[in-house]
């Protein structure tokens, strides 16, 4: 199947109708995304008048993982969607679980990257990022020769490093960074998250022990808050992913807030994610 014609939102006005519109809409498949490792529909979804272009991604298409309980990336895409969206951030663009032609997966908003944005990666000769850029290490470029890879000291990029840490993200790609026409940025693809032991794989590493962003304490705290048995966060949150999950998703907001710092690579797993976009 090719991939559809891009359908402009109609009638919508914040999140909640977004939300709703995903949730109860009519789904009709218009393509898939070949390349992704796991089943990716792009679809579009009609509610109520509106009508917008969205991401299916069934539990049943989900490739098995040696490391993640079988069938659940699904919720664990939602549960991102739910932190993301506790931070005031917005950088997950709207999830629900919900069934589909398919079964049941994740409905998620369609975005549309901006082409005309700035990079926010890049392979540069030498050892010195230059300005407006953070190194992350070097990269084998073929033929003997290696480059520094780096990424954009940008504000945008260190809420995510912060969100990342939060969702303990596995597998954070320069292909999963969707730059917006209105300067902002979403990221996708968050199945390998919320794992109990420390398996934090990103590409942002350029702040790594640092003090975090001035906005980042007040973000953790009401993260912390929001975790609290019987909140609203935290009452989600169980029915997506495990309790024990739930508990180590607790500490590292809890070490967050702590060190006040970006973490480092732990030395256990590999930093770095592969094939990096």
């Amino acid at each position: 199947m090719s991939a559809p014609e891009r359908i402009p939102p109609r009638g919508l006005t914040a999140t909640a109708d977004v939300l709703e519109l995903l949730a109860e809409g009519e789904l009709t498949v218009r393509g898939q995304v070949r390349e992704a490792s796991n089943a990716v529909l792009l679809c579009s979804v009609a509610y109520g008048g509106a009508e917008i272009d969205c991401v299916y991604k069934p539990v049943a298409g989900e490739r098995p993982l040696w490391d993640f309980p079988d069938g659940t990336l699904a919720q664990r895409e939602a549960a991102a969607y739910a932190v993301s969206d506790a931070t005031g951030w917005g950088l997950v663009p709207p999830t629900v679980l919900r069934d589909g032609p398919y079964g049941p997966g994740t409905v998620q908003q369609w975005i549309d990257a901006d082409p005309s944005a700035p990079p926010l990666l890049s392979l540069v000769e030498g050892d010195e990022p230059g300005e407006g850029w953070r190194p992350v290490g070097h990269a084998d470029v073929g033929g003997g020769r290696t480059a520094l890879l780096v990424h954009a000291d940008d504000p945008r990029l260190r809420r995510l490093a912060v969100l990342d840490a939060v969702i303990n993200n596995g597998d954070r790609k320069g292909g999963h960074l969707l730059p917006a026409a209105d300067g902002r940025l979403y990221a996708i693809d968050h199945g390998v998250t919320f794992h109990v032991d420390d398996r934090l794989r990103t590409l942002f590493w350029g702040w790594a022990g640092e003090p975090l962003p001035e906005e980042a304490p007040a973000v953790l705290a009401r993260l912390d808050a929001e975790l609290a048995s019987g909140a609203p966060l935290a009452t989600r949150l169980e029915q997506l992913i495990t309790p024990a999950e739930l508990d180590a998703l607790r500490s590292r907001v809890t070490a967050l807030r702590t060190t006040s710092r970006h973490p480092e690579p732990s030395g256990t797993w590999p930093p770095i994610p592969w094939p990096p976009v």
